[in-house]
């Protein structure tokens, strides 16, 4: 199954934030996100083997998080509207607690800023250039440190501000330093 993109606002259904989010509400079992151009992104449930994947980088990074303590974890069920006003899910998200706490933002709608870390891990069903557009647009809205996984070409891509993207064998760790200090992910476990 491959993602599917709906031109909304070509076809004069442009959402609000509003009802984009009760569409959401009322899709719990769909992945959605919306772009910044008024595309409605409806991706597949991944298979098992991405899935699993995807559960040990969150259980590595949550481990990490819970050490820490100066951040808040989010898996790919969370909704972010970014300064563009796209709302995206990133597989794995990280966000400065001072952050939230300055906005005080409302627990039930998607929260209004970029993360400070994502991790997006491509699936089967997406397309290299697609996720790696994302990323852009991540950095874009003020992403700090990114990872773009691609088990498929065996590479992690690191997107950093006012940095090259960095692209790395599939192998190893990777340190989130000096951005996430400590955070050291065991890729060879996963992958």
């Amino acid at each position: 199954m491959m993602t599917l993109t709906l031109d909304m606002r070509s076809a004069d259904l442009a959402l609000s934030e509003a009802e984009f989010y009760r569409l959401c509400q009322a899709n719990r079992n769909m992945r959605l996100e919306l772009t910044a151009e008024g595309h409605l992104i409806l991706m597949p449930p991944t298979g098992w083997e991405t899935g699993s994947k995807n559960f040990d980088l969150n259980y590595q990074f949550g481990a990490w998080v819970k050490r820490d303590g100066t951040g808040i974890g989010f898996d790919s069920s969370t909704g972010f509207r970014l300064p563009n006003g796209a709302v995206r899910s990133p597989d794995v998200a990280w966000v400065k607690r001072s952050r939230i706490e300055a906005i005080n933002p409302d627990p039930k709608k998607f929260l209004p800023l970029c993360p400070d870390f994502v991790i997006e891990l491509r699936s089967a069903s997406d397309r290299l250039i697609d996720t790696q557009n994302k990323m852009q647009e991540y950095l874009d809205n003020g992403l700090l440190l990114g990872w773009l996984i691609s088990p498929q070409n065996k590479t992690i891509e690191i997107y950093q501000q006012d940095t090259p993207v960095d692209t790395r064998a599939l192998s190893g760790t990777v340190s989130g330093d000096p951005v996430l200090p400590g955070l050291q992910l065991n890729l060879s476990e996963i992958f």
